[in-house]
């Protein structure tokens, strides 16, 4: 059966301000990466030709983890700043503020997302990385951006699951598959122990069939699975699912689950799910814990 993702509400944690009578911008997303923010009422009047939109890297401790962007009027009275593609956002949780004159950065609160563009995306690849900009509410009302930076990147899409197996298509950017290409599932506290799978492939496409038994054969824990699209002699890339509208998806993609039975621990249950990071994973959990949601990130 395919397994359909059904919709859950999902929080941000990690924030650092109440919004509160904050300066509020509309968000475009253009299908390069790119972002445009249009800002509303950022400070003092008059003093617009001082003004930029301030992105903070989550828990920034160096200059590379603050990106300035001049604001300037627009035509509809608001002021609008430019990310574009071609400007480098390391991978993480940015905090958006609008910074008047020199004066203190004021955080900013969301007005409209346009993020249509960012619904079944298909880059290029031909800059040999993924860039994706994700804004979004904090669950503290305020504005910030997701962002990621993948070279090469390895997209999970459609997941089928059977009784004893999942099966993921996705699709490589940036690199090539070759004959030796293979994934490896690998235990996330014990990486000395890994599971391989085979990959069948057609041009950047990609299909395999990860079997849960040998998981749940090692007891309770996730599993990271990363494509090897050239064997051992090319690059080893992070499965994940990246290219859409959903900052967050832990919380919003859930997947069926399936009960394996082994020797050693008894009755196990086994299924996928993203990471906080929207990286794709599997779970093999007891069956009784399920009720308390599992912590893995």
């Amino acid at each position: 059966m395919t397994a359909l993702a059904t919709s859950q509400s999902a929080s941000h944690a990690g924030d650092d301000h109440e919004a509160s009578g904050a300066p509020r911008a509309d968000c475009i997303a253009d299908s390069a990466g790119g972002l445009t923010f249009d800002v509303t009422d950022p400070g003092e009047p008059g003093t617009e030709d001082a003004a930029h939109l301030l992105l903070r890297r989550r828990d920034a401790d160096s200059a590379e983890d603050y990106v300035r962007l001049p604001l300037s009027p627009s035509a509809d009275g608001r002021l609008r700043a430019a990310l574009p593609s071609s400007v480098e956002l390391a991978e993480g949780r940015w905090n958006a503020y609008a910074q008047v004159a020199g004066g203190e950065p004021r955080r900013l609160m969301p007005g409209v997302n346009d993020l249509r563009s960012l619904v079944d995306r298909a880059p290029s690849g031909s800059r040999g990385h993924v860039a994706v900009r994700i804004p979004y509410a904090t669950k503290q009302g305020n504005l910030s951006v997701r962002s990621w930076l993948r070279a090469p990147h390895a997209e999970a899409g459609e997941i089928d699951i059977t009784d004893t197996a999942m099966t993921v298509h996705g699709r490589v950017y940036g690199t090539g598959l070759t004959d030796t290409a293979y994934v490896e599932a690998v235990r996330r506290d014990e990486p000395d122990h890994v599971h391989r799978a085979e990959v069948s492939f057609e041009g950047p496409e990609f299909t395999f069939t990860l079997p849960y038994g040998p998981l749940a054969g090692r007891g309770t824990g996730p599993w990271d699975l990363w494509l090897c699209p050239a064997g051992e002699s090319g690059p080893r890339v992070r499965l994940a699912r990246i290219l859409d509208d959903v900052p967050d998806k832990k919380a919003i993609f859930t997947y069926p689950v399936v009960k394996c039975v082994t020797t050693d621990h008894g009755t196990l249950e086994a299924g996928p799910y993203y990471t906080l990071d929207n990286d794709l994973s599997v779970r093999v959990r007891d069956v009784d814990a399920r009720e308390g949601g599992g912590g893995e990130g």
